[in-house]
Parts: C-alpha cells; sequence; structure tokens
C-alpha cells in the first residue's frame, strides 16, 4: 500500500515543509537564552518550540508546577516562550536562595513592561541591582523610617507618618458619611484608594495633593491599567513579536505610564519652588 494513501501530503511537500521548518527552529533555538558554560542547568521537562512550557501549565500552573517539583526536585527550569525560568519549591530550597544567597537572588526580571514604568528608572521595577540602585535604596529607606519616628513638637501625633494618616483617615471618614447621607450605597475602592495615595504623596512632597487635582484622580482610577499589565506573566515579556502587533492593552499601558511620568515631573518641578533644605537635613 502507498505511503500516499496514509499521509494527505506529497514528498515534495513534505520535503519543502522540512526545509524551511529546520532553520526556523534552529534559529529561535539559538535565540534563546542559555545557561552559561560553567554551571549547571537545572532539569528541564520536556517543552513545545518556540512556545516554552505555556500550554502545560494550562489554568492551573501551581498544581502542574507542584508536579514537575516531585519528579524533576526542588529546583527545575522552564520555558516561557523563549525566556528561562528558574522554579524553586520547598521550604529549605527557598530559604537558601532568598536568605543564605540572597546577593545572587535579588532584583528583578528584565521584563519589557518593566521598562516602560518611568522609562525604565524605576527603583522597584529596576532590573538593576548595583551600586546606584543601592544608594537609591539606602536613601528611601532613610527616609521611610525618618518619617515614621521623627515627629512634629507642635502636633500630637508620635511621628509625621501617624500625623498623615489620622488626618486622612478622618478625611476619608467625612467623605463616606456624606456619600452615605445620599444614595447610601457607593464603591468605597476609589475613595480608599485615593486617601492611601494622598498619605503617600505628603510622604514624598510633604502635602497633599489638593482635591481639585482631576489628574491624579483619574490617574488613580485607571491605575488598574498598571497593575493588569506589569504583573508577571504579560505575554510581551515572553513572546517580542507580540510588542510590534496591534495590542490595544500595551499601548493603554504605555500611555498610562507616560501620563504618570508627568504627572510627577510636574509635581516635582512645582515642589522646587517652595523647597526648604531644612527639612530634608535627615537624609544626610
Amino acid at each position: 500500500m502507498a505511503l500516499s494513501q496514509f499521509v494527505p501530503f506529497s514528498a515534495t511537500e513534505l520535503l519543502l515543509a522540512s526545509t524551511v521548518f529546520c532553520p526556523v527552529f534552529w534559529v529561535f533555538k539559538g535565540l534563546r537564552p542559555r545557561v552559561p558554560k560553567g554551571p549547571k542547568s537545572p532539569p528541564e521537562p520536556w517543552g513545545w518550540p518556540l512556545l516554552g512550557h505555556v500550554l502545560t501549565l494550562g489554568k492551573n500552573p501551581h498544581l502542574v508546577l507542584m508536579r514537575m517539583s516531585q519528579r524533576y526536585g526542588d529546583m527545575l527550569q522552564i520555558h516561557i516562550g523563549s525566556t528561562p525560568v528558574v522554579v524553586l519549591s520547598g521550604l529549605d530550597t527557598i530559604r537558601q536562595a532568598l536568605v543564605q544567597q540572597g546577593d545572587d537572588f535579588k532584583g528583578w526580571p528584565d521584563l519589557y513592561c518593566f521598562t516602560l514604568i518611568t522609562d525604565g528608572q524605576s527603583m522597584s521595577f529596576n532590573p538593576d541591582s548595583g551600586p546606584v540602585w543601592a544608594a537609591h535604596r539606602h536613601l528611601a529607606q532613610n527616609a521611610l523610617n525618618t518619617f515614621s519616628i521623627a515627629s512634629d513638637p507642635a502636633s500630637s501625633s508620635s511621628c509625621y507618618l501617624e500625623e498623615h494618616v489620622s488626618k486622612e483617615a478622618e478625611a476619608l471618614i467625612s467623605r463616606l458619611q456624606e456619600l452615605m447621607e445620599g444614595p447610601g450605597h457607593f464603591d468605597s475602592h476609589n475613595q480608599i484608594v485615593v486617601s492611601v495615595v494622598k498619605v503617600i504623596g505628603a510622604m514624598c512632597f510633604g502635602q497633599h495633593f489638593p482635591k481639585s487635582s482631576d489628574e491624579m484622580l483619574s490617574l488613580v482610577k485607571n491605575s488598574h491599567v498598571f497593575v493588569e499589565n506589569a504583573t508577571s506573566g504579560n505575554p510581551v515579556d515572553f513572546f517580542p513579536i507580540l510588542r510590534y502587533l496591534p495590542n490595544p492593552a500595551l499601548q493603554s499601558f504605555k500611555a498610562f505610564n507616560q501620563r504618570f511620568l508627568r504627572f510627577l515631573q510636574k509635581t516635582v518641578q512645582e515642589h522646587y519652588q517652595d523647597f526648604d533644605k531644612g527639612c530634608y537635613q535627615f537624609l544626610l
């Protein structure tokens, strides 16, 4: 019986398909990041070409990864697209990585979405953990520690943080009471988020944002755009080709970050006008 009865392609078509597929496969394989020579690569389950283990993980990746760890051990490697991802399981293994070898595992992954946050200069989402990042982190920690310890002699609060939180809590209760006097039902999410933003604004800029700041309120209401795209697992971080295809969600994320950056820059410039050097001596 002829082979053509089982295979709906001619030998020429199969040869042509193989000729096209093989070079493409080897090109993508060559583009995949590899472990440098020297370190031993962790065990890796079989994955699909180009897609890696995306289809394998499915809708319950935590269960799939648990089964993988039972077979391959507490440290294994998978691929999300062309990006290698090391998976750690077990309390002892995680403690060794995050505590005993914390310097080796610190920092964020170099994801595309993170480069869009404050033009890639964000301290929270920057993959760089070098001396400049360490100096900024040390400065921020000192400021937060002082803000939670130092207090205004004219205030009854124990520290500046408590003072701002107490004032904003009172303002929040007043706003909620006003809303209850109206229809009697409302979404409290935006009200609470706005209060938190005002406290953070007071910590960063020494003052509350005005109620009339429509730009700030608009940013707060659209903060879900940031959350949905900055979380790990965004397809554009692992499949670079998606960055160049029509992607409304990605465009919204870019626009939000640009608006947020312009808002911060404008607020900082305004803050320079009434800058009091004496208020910041505790940072030195």
